[in-house]
C-alpha cells in the first residue's frame, strides 16, 4: 500500500526546508547588497532631497503574504502630495480591459508621461534603483527577494478569486515577470506570471529568476 501519510509528510519536510533555504538567501544577499550599496543608497537620497522638496524615502502600504499590509520603502520618485486618481483610473482600465494592453515605457503597472514623477525620478525608475530601499524590507522579513510583485489594497480588490493564489507567498523585489519582459506585459500577463511562480516555486527556480534579473535591466524597462 502507498504511504500516503508518509508523502505528505515528505513533502511538508521538502516545504520547510525550501522555505528555510529561501529566507537564508533573502538575509544573506540583502544584508550584503545593503552594505555593499549603501554608499550608492546615501548619494541617491540626497539626490532626492535635493532635486525636489520632501523626504528622500516613500513609504507605502501593500499587501504581503496572507494579505497582511506592511510599509514599503522606496526612493520618492514623485512631488509630494499628489493624488493618485490617474494612477488608479490606469490599472482599472488595465484590468478591466477584454484585451489588455502592454506597459508603458515607464515599466509594469507605470504610468507613462506621468506628471507627479519627478526628472530625477524617472530616471530612478528606468534604472530600478528606486527599489534599493526594499532590500530592508527583505531583510525584515515581509518580502524575498524573489516573488510576486507586492501590490496595493485597492488592486488586490479588483483581482479574480483565482488571483489569490499569489498571497500564498511573500512578494518579492524581483520575479518572473521582471525576467520575462516587464515593459510589455499587460496587467494580465503579469499576474498570470505572478501565479505560475507560487505553482512553480522551488530554491532552484529562485537562484535562475536572481541570475537573469541584472541582464533583464540592462536591456531595459523598469518594474
Amino acid at each position: 500500500m502507498v504511504d500516503l501519510a508518509g508523502e505528505a509528510q515528505d513533502s511538508v519536510e521538502v516545504e520547510v526546508g525550501q522555505e528555510s533555504a529561501k529566507r537564508a538567501l533573502d538575509v544573506t544577499i540583502s544584508l550584503l547588497a545593503i552594505i555593499g550599496f549603501g554608499p550608492l543608497l546615501i548619494l541617491l537620497c540626497c539626490l532626492v532631497l535635493w532635486t525636489s522638496p520632501g523626504p528622500a524615502l516613500f513609504r507605502q502600504e501593500r499587501l504581503a503574504r496572507d494579505r497582511q499590509p506592511f510599509t514599503m520603502l522606496k526612493l520618492r520618485t514623485m512631488c509630494v502630495d499628489n493624488d493618485d486618481q490617474i494612477h488608479r483610473e490606469y490599472v482599472a482600465s488595465l484590468l478591466s480591459d477584454a484585451q489588455p494592453q502592454a506597459a508603458e515605457r515607464s515599466g509594469l503597472f507605470k504610468l507613462d508621461n506621468d506628471p507627479r514623477v519627478t526628472r530625477l525620478g524617472s530616471w530612478l525608475r528606468r534604472t530600478s534603483l528606486d527599489e534599493l530601499p526594499q532590500l530592508f524590507n527583505v531583510l525584515r522579513g515581509e518580502m524575498s527577494l524573489v516573488g510576486p510583485r507586492p501590490v496595493l489594497p485597492w488592486e488586490a480588490e479588483m483581482f479574480r478569486d483565482p488571483d489569490g493564489q499569489r498571497f500564498e507567498v511573500k512578494p518579492g523585489i524581483t520575479g518572473l515577470w521582471q525576467i520575462r519582459g516587464r515593459s510589455k506585459l499587460s496587467m494580465r500577463e503579469a499576474l498570470e506570471l505572478d501565479l505560475e511562480y507560487v505553482r512553480t516555486r522551488s530554491f532552484m527556480l529562485d537562484i535562475v529568476i536572481l541570475a537573469s534579473t541584472l541582464p533583464a535591466l540592462f536591456r531595459g524597462g523598469a518594474t
